[in-house]
């Protein structure tokens, strides 16, 4: 018997027989990688939130305690939005909160704990910007975009305060 040239040939690899691929072979984050960003992250944000309400409190100039609350409930809006991406993905989120409240609370001055403030803030928006690409879930991406973004401005924030508080 002839073979009909127009007839479909079956798929020449296993990942063609699959209905639904797994993203992670096209590059894609998987769901444990995303997990442990979105802990490491969580963890980072507490820290971060206490950071900035200390600051804020221990600052003399009244505009750089109004800046300091408003990324310490930057802060915190991103802990609760975390905290909601982890159990949308089925796990508990981390109680811990990271070192980074230590570190900056160990170094003497305003200044020098709003530029480690500033640099743990880049932290997180090199974090962000690495994962962002791989992200298929548009709510997550849509949240963590709205993260770098805030964590950007905030970069520029502490920047000024920084540079008034010298």
């Amino acid at each position: 018997m002839k073979e009909d040239p127009t007839a479909m040939k079956p798929p020449s690899s296993p990942s063609c027989f699959t209905n639904a691929p797994d993203p992670t072979r096209r590059g894609h984050a998987d769901r444990e990688e995303m997990l442990s960003l979105l802990n490491e992250l969580l963890e980072a944000e507490r820290a971060g939130a206490k950071v900035t309400l200390r600051l804020s409190r221990e600052a003399n100039d009244p505009a750089v305690d109004a800046a300091l609350q408003a990324v310490a409930i930057d802060e915190a809006r991103f802990c609760t939005m975390l905290c909601l991406q982890i159990e949308r993905l089925g796990e508990a989120p981390t109680k811990k909160t990271g070192d980074f409240y230590q570190k900056v609370m160990a170094l003497d001055g305003m200044d020098a704990r709003l530029r480690l403030l500033d640099r743990g803030q880049g932290w997180v928006v090199r974090k962000i910007r690495e994962v962002l690409p791989r992200i298929v879930d548009g709510a997550l991406r849509k949240d963590l975009g709205d993260m770098l973004a805030t964590h950007e401005r905030n970069i520029e924030a502490c920047e000024r305060l920084s540079a008034r508080v010298r």
